[in-house]
């Protein structure tokens, strides 16, 4: 026989009698009456060529042929089910809106990419941006429900679920009258400029954390919130800016990049919430968010 012949009721009525063993059961499990369910199984049977249950007192037992129908069941059932959840993720990518948490050097230089490439796919998902300046403030819009997903420096926490995008370099911004040449300085070339650090609480920290371990700690002069205004100190000669890349960017004319004697760097990626119920564009996002981190920081900056 064609298997199109088959009919899902039949196959419904297959398992919730093998599930409770008896006819009358499977009925109240279905809704519906024990001659429907005997009908059911009486014509699968007809079609199939096999008896699939014995009859008695103590109910419906299956036959060793039922016991491989009832798994081939299973399977399809297992099938239908998946065919309906790729349905239902589909019609949840047709819209809906994904709340993002970032700093301006990440939503300038890697969130755009991201953003394009998960419009090409679902043009109908919206994306809206918080811009906050410090990582506690990003962390706190996530914990209260105004964000779905933090992209910046990766959140520390058990609460946490963490997508590592990229490591974002530290770098140093060199004056045109530094009088400096090469292209990567000395811990003495350092301690003999005037330093400029920013005021980011997490980004000072870590700057300061290091320049403490040193044998001869080295001293921040300035502490500047803006990456702007530190870059505009650097052009007027003012000191040397230690910043991440992707914050130096764009780097003004005339100012100098060079590398650190030390590597440091902080880790970027999209943090959310591990207890908290996603939606599919969520996760479309985050799929578009992982192909950007696939290019290396240089293409992530142009």
């Amino acid at each position: 026989m064609s298997p199109w012949k088959l009919k899902l009721s039949q196959l419904r009525a297959l398992l919730a009698v093998a599930d409770h063993g008896n006819f009358s059961e499977a009925a109240l499990q279905l809704d519906v009456n024990q001659s429907t369910i005997s009908h059911a199984i009486a014509t699968l049977e007809t079609e199939l060529g096999v008896v699939l249950f014995t009859r008695g007192r103590h109910g419906a037992q299956l036959t060793p042929v039922g016991e491989r129908a009832v798994a081939h069941a299973r399977a399809i059932q297992g099938e239908l089910e998946a065919l309906l959840s790729t349905a239902d993720q589909e019609k949840g990518l047709k819209g809906g809106t994904v709340r993002v948490g970032s700093f301006r050097s990440i939503s300038t230089h890697v969130l755009p990419g991201a953003i394009a490439r998960l419009h090409s796919r679902y043009p109908d998902i919206q994306i809206t941006l918080l811009e906050l300046d410090e990582v506690y403030q990003i962390k706190q819009a996530l914990l209260q429900g105004q964000v779905d997903v933090c992209v910046a420096e990766l959140m520390v926490g058990e609460e946490f679920e963490t997508l590592p995008i990229l490591d974002d370099e530290y770098i140093a911004l060199l004056p045109p009258t530094s009088g400096l040449r090469d292209a990567q300085l000395t811990l003495e070339d350092l301690a003999n400029q005037t330093l400029i650090a920013s005021a980011h609480n997490s980004c000072f920290a870590r700057i300061e954390k290091y320049f403490a371990s040193l044998e001869n700690p080295l001293k921040v002069h300035y502490r500047i919130r803006h990456d702007s205004s530190m870059t505009g100190m650097v052009q007027q000669g003012l000191g040397v800016a230690i910043l991440p890349r992707l914050a130096a960017e764009p780097i003004p004319d005339g100012v100098r990049v060079c590398r650190l004697p030390f590597s440091l760097t902080r880790p970027i990626g999209a943090s959310l919430l591990k207890e908290a119920l996603q939606t599919p564009a969520l996760y479309a996002f985050l799929d578009a968010l992982r192909e950007t981190g696939e290019f290396s920081l240089a293409e992530a900056v142009i």
